[in-house]
């Protein structure tokens, strides 16, 4: 498969990399240790933490900040008051949140499947909440010798909110990457659907860290990013995928990161449709393009490509008809919940 090119012709990538969407996720309860061993495994070339905050200033591994759906928290009678509703990006959210518990509390729950309708429970119970600190050891471990690089891709999760509670997390990661010998050197991207955090991240780095690179996730068309939404003003996300907004992006980051939908949008009868124009104008702009999110369920792919009629049907063929169909759009790197299908869907076609 010939590389994504520019409009001058010039490659953007050398080789198409493998995210591992927190983790193995399809196949262990998501942000796990277990679950990062599982992607390294399977050949993923980055594993993704979802980065929140504990009550005592250390960098979680979670989805969300809110840890009912994702833990036992529920199960423990003596967390029981803790229970309560919280604003965060404009939403009402119930629940138990991370920012309320020390890291010793948060240590005595365990992990639960968070999409238990369409993925095994069987694991559930048995494992820890996974620390930042922890993830990077694992990761440098796995890393030696291993033939295919590694790296780490952290997403930093409701930066606004954590920031108004005195638990900015931008400099603590900075300094969390700094204090590790692998993630002084090895490739690291950090994440945001924010704007202003990843602006504040690019003046901090400047040159003096080229290991260290910056993506502007992006939502749906007609959402916001929190931070400019809370601050009044009218950027949308559809704007940002513009020309004039993907050059106004690549001014302080190195990669968007695009809803596969965003790219490979499905005409009525649930077949792609032609690609979108989203990759080229991002390569025109010099963005890399990192999409997401690669299931393998029947449930999250297109009804053209389902296997039989239960949604929770496992369907790696699909799957990767999917991955590759998006690699024919020119993409650069993608985000998926099995890494060995994603691995699979590259190599097989001569590793893009």
């Amino acid at each position: 498969m010939p590389m994504p090119t520019s409009a001058t012709g010039a490659p953007i990538v050398r080789t198409v990399q493998v995210i591992a969407h927190r983790g193995a996720s399809a196949l262990r309860p998501e942000h796990t240790l277990a679950a990062y061993a599982q992607a390294i495994a399977d050949g993923a070339d980055f594993i993704e933490p979802d980065l929140v905050m504990s009550r005592d200033g250390v960098l979680l591994a979670r989805h969300e900040n809110e840890i009912g759906s994702t833990t036992d928290v529920a199960d423990h009678p003596e967390f029981a008051a803790r229970r309560t509703s919280r604003q965060v990006d404009g939403e009402t959210v119930s629940g138990w949140f991370s920012e309320d518990f020390t890291l010793a509390e948060l240590k005595t729950l365990r992990a639960r499947e968070r999409l238990p309708q369409w993925r095994s429970t069987q694991y559930d119970g048995q494992f820890e909440i996974a620390t930042l600190e922890e993830i990077i050891e694992l990761a440098a471990s796995a890393s030696a010798g291993r033939a295919r690089p590694l790296g780490i891709i952290p997403e930093i999760k409701h930066g606004s909110y954590f920031a108004g509670l005195g638990l900015a997390m931008e400099d603590r990661v900075l300094a969390t990457l700094a204090e590790h010998a692998w993630t002084r050197t090895a490739s690291v991207v950090i994440q945001s659907f924010e704007v202003g955090n990843l602006r504040y991240l690019r003046r901090r780095l400047g040159d003096r860290h080229p290991n260290i690179r910056l993506l502007q996730l992006l939502g749906d068309p007609h959402e916001q990013p929190w931070d400019r939404r809370a601050a009044g003003d009218t950027l949308y996300y559809a704007r940002m995928t513009t020309p004039p907004g993907l050059r106004d992006i690549a001014g302080y980051a190195d990669a968007i990161g695009p809803h596969v939908r965003a790219i490979l949008p499905l005409d009525a009868t649930g077949r792609f449709a032609a690609p979108t124009p989203l990759v080229r104008d991002a390569h025109a702009a010099g963005l890399e393009v990192h999409t997401y999110t690669f299931r393998p369920e029947n449930h999250f792919l297109p009804p053209s490509l389902w296997q039989g009629d239960d949604p929770a049907t496992f369907n790696e063929a699909g799957s990767i008809t999917e991955i590759r169909t998006a690699l024919d759009a020119g993409i650069d790197a993608f985000f998926t919940d099995a890494p060995a299908i994603g691995r699979k869907a590259v190599d097989e076609r001569g590793g893009c």
